[in-house]
């Protein structure tokens, strides 16, 4: 493909890809999980955007080494072969974008109700809220079939809109914080003393899974890429550097604008009355409304993906059975059946995440988990094949080929050891799940040869 991107466009996609509605939605599960201790929150941002530097930078050396594969399938088949390629595909389809989409349609009807107020507004778990929720799921769906250039604009005016809230809170946040001791307050006052640093830390953690994904969705310009040996692993590096800066100063921000202990007590609500006050009622209700658009600009980049999972996975198969995937509408050009089995996949995830997490009375028994953050951190088990492979590439350096491959392992099985830590025995009823998704999979693939 022709080589039209430079490092300044990469370092871009890397930074809109990755910031969205993860910072906000977030931010006040870290101060929950961590009890207001705002040293451990700080340090779980600063550690996940370890691990997010450390695996995009190895990826970028695996982009490098792997001339026309663009993202985490095409690493996957060029590294790892076909059919293990084909089952990282079925579970991005089937699995890990549409659940994340159900989470993402919720959020922005969540702030949209916190806008309006009243009681069932208010409430995260009301009917007015839920339908609104579908109502972004099915909107956002249909401007992806419909109008795929109006969905594609509509990214470009959220990523820059979403840094709008971002950089007011960091800058004016913190300076107003430090010139009435809120942040000081804050830092030395722990809300919740009873939870510990430790269990606080790997909390933490594991709920910033969800505010640093989306770097993998990067790579899928390697080809396009100018030089791309050398400035994809930079814009990766680079740009994670940029959103762990950016979430550690909102984050400190935060603390400048709102005594801790209200932050918790008012949960997603908890950032408008941050906003509120520092820029005023009328200036907090404005700039949140660039959260809200945020919010729905991110549900709108993860459409566009989990539209296209089933046609992807059929282009690269010879399976007869997911043949019907890869048509393609001539009026809009886009893979028309595989976006309404995504709508419907995200439908289903949108009701088992109401009923194992907003729910007054969970409906799945021990089959309730966090949809969105136990399905990232199976992606970095996933990712692990791909970095083993990575040190047989002779012509590497050794720090390219072993140092780097090594410490991203390590960094998956860290991940793997926080959600153990922190979820315990509904890790494995997660995997249950995984497992039967994984199973059907199989089943619809067949033996057909991929």
């Amino acid at each position: 493909m022709e080589k039209r991107y430079n490092l300044l466009t990469a370092i871009a996609m890397v930074v809109g890809t990755v910031i969205g509605s993860g910072v906000f939605f977030k931010a006040e599960v870290v101060l929950g999980r961590t009890g207001g201790n705002m040293m451990t929150g700080i340090l779980a941002w600063l550690i996940m955007g370890l691990v997010m530097i450390i695996c995009t930078y190895t990826f970028g050396i695996v982009a490098g080494n792997y001339e026309g594969a663009d993202g985490l399938v095409g690493f996957t088949r060029a590294s790892c072969g076909k059919t293990y390629a084909y089952y990282v595909g079925w579970f991005m389809a089937t699995v890990y974008y549409p659940s994340l989409v159900s989470v993402l349609c919720w959020l922005p009807a969540r702030y949209l109700g916190v806008l309006i107020g009243g009681e069932e507004w208010g409430n995260p778990t009301s009917a007015p809220v839920m339908v609104l929720s579908v109502f972004f799921l099915v909107s956002t769906y249909a401007m992806n079939a419909l109008a795929p250039r109006l969905a594609g604009k509509f990214q470009i005016s959220t990523a820059i809109i979403k840094l709008i809230p971002l950089g007011l809170m960091a800058v004016v946040g913190t300076i107003v914080g430090l010139g009435n001791g809120q942040i000081s307050y804050n830092f030395t006052n722990v809300v919740d003393p009873s939870i510990t640093p430790t269990v606080g830390l790997f909390a933490g953690v594991v709920a910033l899974s969800f505010a640093y994904e989306g770097w993998i969705c990067a790579t899928s310009i390697g080809s396009e890429l100018k030089d791309a040996k050398r400035n994809l692993p930079r814009a990766l590096v680079i740009g994670a550097i940029i959103v762990v800066a950016v979430y550690v100063a909102y984050y400190i921000g935060l603390a400048g604008a709102q005594d801790s202990a209200i932050m918790m007590e008012n949960g997603e609500a908890g950032a408008k009355l941050a906003f509120q006050s520092i820029f005023g009622e009328l200036g907090g209700v404005l700039i949140f409304v660039f959260v809200v658009i945020s919010c729905w600009g991110t549900c709108n980049g993860l459409t566009m993906s989990v539209s296209r999972g089933m046609y992807d996975l059929a282009v690269d198969s010879e399976s007869k059975r997911l043949a019907k995937f890869r048509s393609v509408d001539p009026a809009t050009g886009m893979p028309a059946n595989s976006t309404v089995v995504g709508l419907l996949v995200s439908g289903l995830w949108l009701v088992y995440f109401y009923g194992a997490n907003l729910a007054p009375t969970p409906w799945f028994g021990p089959f309730c988990f966090d949809s969105s953050e136990l399905p990232i951190i199976t992606l970095y088990i996933l990712y692990i094949p791909i970095f083993i492979k990575l040190m047989s590439i002779r012509q590497l350096g050794g720090f390219k080929r072993y140092v780097m491959p090594v410490l991203a392992i390590l960094c998956s099985f860290f991940m793997c050891f926080a959600t153990i830590y922190t979820y315990g025995i509904k890790v494995f009823f997660y995997f249950i799940v995984f497992a039967v998704v994984m199973l059907l999979g199989a089943l619809i693939k067949g033996r057909e040869k991929l």
